[in-house]
């Protein structure tokens, strides 16, 4: 793309951000165009009225859904992200809309609007434990259906809290707590084109001077 046309896009994109922030602002918090995408801030509550219009008004016709995902941010009061990818096959653009909910809040489902949202919701909600109300059903969709804890959250440990094998005695699968077999180690291993700064078990032999 030459550099007139990624002007002409960033003003285009800014153009219809004006537009939908003009036309619904109770719903829109703010807006702003980076990297050639135009990303909208919403409310959460309003979520569902916001979406609708972008994929009814005709300068928007954003109808396909490409992802709805969670981002978690441990350390805010409202520690989710939940971002809705759009794009318009009409008006040749993306869209990126974000908004923000706590542990407890539910956000509003938007399968009514798309129905490829049902398994998105059930992602972000099995991995993140983010809520949506209005689901109409809303249940893991990755982990089994006893793991406990959301694997993608940041404070989820990385070994997890349930490991399960086949018993053979049992002659069934069983799920145990984890148990390691040695406290977690730390290794100094540094980047393999900088090498350790020390002498590795053998290279003692090498003093230099041989070759």
């Amino acid at each position: 793309m030459s550099e007139i046309e990624a002007d002409s896009r960033e003003e285009t994109l800014k153009d219809l951000g004006e537009v939908i922030a003009a036309q619904r602002p109770d719903d829109v918090i703010d807006w702003a165009c980076a990297y050639g995408e135009l990303t909208l801030r919403a409310s959460a509550d309003r979520i569902f009225g916001l979406l609708k219009f972008l994929r009814d008004d005709p300068n928007c016709r954003f109808v396909v859904p490409i992802d709805i995902c969670g981002v978690d941010y441990p350390a805010r009061e409202k520690r989710f992200d939940v971002v809705y990818h759009l794009l318009s096959p009409y008006q040749n653009t993306r869209i990126r809309v974000k908004i923000e909910t706590d542990e407890r809040t539910p956000v509003p489902s938007v399968v009514e609007l798309f129905p490829m949202a049902n398994w998105f919701e059930r992602e972000a909600f099995d991995l993140y434990g983010i809520l949506f109300s209005g689901h109409p059903d809303l249940r893991r969709i990755l982990t089994d259906y006893g793991f406990d804890g959301h694997p993608l959250r940041k404070d989820f440990p990385t070994t997890g809290f349930v490991e399960v094998r086949y018993d053979d005695e049992q002659k069934r699968v069983v799920y145990e707590p984890v148990k390691l077999v040695q406290e977690f180690r730390s290794f100094d291993y540094m980047s393999p084109w900088e090498g350790t700064d020390y002498i590795l078990p053998g290279d003692e032999k090498a003093d230099g001077k041989s070759g």
